[in-house]
């Protein structure tokens, strides 16, 4: 089972590489963690987009077989506010994790997505898993993509249906061309993004959306 966190208010992110952090997961069944935060690496990105009152300061994922309560109180000790769901995950596009937490050398965008009123949950998932997801991959720098459909909520707060975790070149914070892997050429800049947008206008991602721009790690929680 993974499991999906949005955290506000952090004192610092050192709190969640923290080792005792990591030992109290570990002891409420957690096997694997990955974080996402906003910080001084991705401050140049150019790309946010944000719905809630305030900016989500990290999103943290664990990977548990155990009940979620002891987790997400676990991460309720070191944020203001968390809002958690779990999630069943697919990675159309594989990318090797580097040792326990290194820094991946990425671009670590995470989008939020919510059903548009037109569509039922069947279409949304078809459109966006069947039809969109080759677009997604062949208009983008991207190195690493996972798609997170929400299951059900396990804190109170605003629906979220689907969670999209993507790699880019640190470059793509600031370089169009770096985002889109249009390698300089205007026109192909141009026809990638036209693509791109229709495409995910067919499931509701070109609105209602929340794009968080992140540094990614990860560890291993078993031996914690």
């Amino acid at each position: 089972m993974k499991l999906m966190y949005l955290l506000w208010g952090l004192e610092s992110a050192d709190a969640l590489h923290a080792p005792a952090l990591h030992r109290r997961l570990a002891a409420a069944g957690a096997t694997d963690l990955q974080i996402n935060v906003c910080d001084a690496d991705v401050a140049a990105a150019q790309l946010r987009i944000n719905t809630y009152d305030r900016p989500v300061a990290a999103v943290v994922s664990v990977w548990s077989e155990a009940d979620n309560g002891p987790i997400t109180e676990a991460l309720n000790t070191v944020a203001e506010r968390i809002d958690g769901w779990i999630v069943e995950e697919r990675e159309p596009l594989h990318t090797p994790r580097p040792p326990d937490g290194t820094r991946y050398d990425a671009l670590a965008n995470i989008a939020l997505l919510r059903i548009p009123a037109e569509l039922n949950r069947e279409q949304w998932l078809r459109n966006w898993h069947d039809r969109h997801t080759t677009v997604a991959i062949e208009t983008q720098a991207t190195f690493g993509y996972v798609q997170n459909t929400v299951v059900a909520a396990v804190t109170p707060g605003p629906r979220v249906d689907g969670l999209v975790e993507e790699l880019f070149p640190m470059a793509a914070m600031t370089d169009q061309h770096a985002f889109w892997g249009s390698d300089g050429d205007a026109e192909e800049l141009r026809r990638r993004g036209e693509r791109m947008m229709a495409s995910v206008a067919t499931f509701g991602a070109d609105r209602d959306l929340d794009v968080i721009p992140t540094s990614r790690y990860r560890y291993d929680l078993r031996g914690a």
